[in-house]
């Protein structure tokens, strides 16, 4: 029996660096997939984060292609301009100097003349405003932020560039 025992352990203590082996084997390829896992991550995360780049490398060049494209549309008209100008009587020349400020002149008059029609009419039908939440639908509708986008455009256009072009 101990003869049984000592074989059947001599068979078992054999395979055990077998065993071991199968272990470490099984432990190392789950370590090499981690690390494959891992760089292949990596590898996605750094092209998303590339391409993510070169767009916004390509938003950049787009929207630089279109301001030199605008300011050379704007420059040739200027030149244009000038060339019709040169060659046209006094009062075209004066004429197409007031042109822009009259559409401003025009639209802005305009914008106080509905406000005031607006506002004309809620005073004098005094049931339409009882809260103050009625008052601020109203002056919502009477200042309605396309409005104030719309002003806020034409005082830009004839103000805002003014210390830019100053030196």
């Amino acid at each position: 029996m101990l003869s049984l025992f000592s074989t059947l352990g001599g068979l078992l203590i054999s395979g055990l660096p077998k065993l071991l082996e199968y272990f470490q084997d099984k432990q190392d390829k789950r370590h090499e997939l981690d690390l494959a896992k891992i760089q292949v991550e990596q590898n996605l995360q750094m092209m998303r984060e590339g391409y993510v780049a070169q767009q916004r490398i390509e938003e950049i060049r787009t929207d630089q292609v279109a301001m030199e494209t605008d300011a050379r549309m704007t420059e040739a008209a200027l030149k244009h301009d000038e060339k019709v100008l040169d060659r046209a009587s006094q009062w075209v020349a004066n004429y197409v100097g007031t042109v822009r400020p009259t559409v401003t002149y025009i639209f802005v008059i305009e914008l106080v003349m509905i406000n005031i029609a607006l506002t004309y009419f809620l005073f004098t039908h005094p049931s339409l405003i009882s809260t103050v939440d009625d008052l601020i639908k109203y002056a919502d509708i009477i200042f309605s932020s396309d409005e104030m986008a719309m002003l806020g455009g034409i005082i830009g256009f004839w103000f805002g560039s003014r210390n830019w072009s100053r030196k």
